[in-house]
């Protein structure tokens, strides 16, 4: 991973904890743990809070029929990828 995409990661992971008020610092987020359910215990309108801040922050559209979510939103790494290769912010 270049420092890029380790800036990029912990920008995100900050993200997610501002955005969703989570008690937890962002650095102590496992990259490869799931979001959704075990891992972070994300819910369903969390994953959608999630995609609207993300969508206005780097400048494209997250989708909730997007049949990628599951695999784009498995993990902070795997978002943070879909983000790197996305954004135009």
């Amino acid at each position: 991973m270049t420092s890029a995409d380790e800036n990029l990661q912990r920008e995100v992971a900050a993200l997610l904890v501002e955005s969703l008020n989570l008690e937890i610092a962002a650095d102590a987020i496992d990259p490869q743990a799931p979001l959704y359910g075990e891992g972070l215990g994300l819910d369903s309108i969390d994953i959608l809070e999630l995609a609207l801040v993300v969508s206005k922050r780097y400048g494209f559209q997250l989708r909730s029929d997007d049949e990628n979510n599951v695999r784009i939103f498995s993990s902070l790494a795997s978002l943070t990828r879909h983000i790197a290769d996305h954004r135009t912010t």
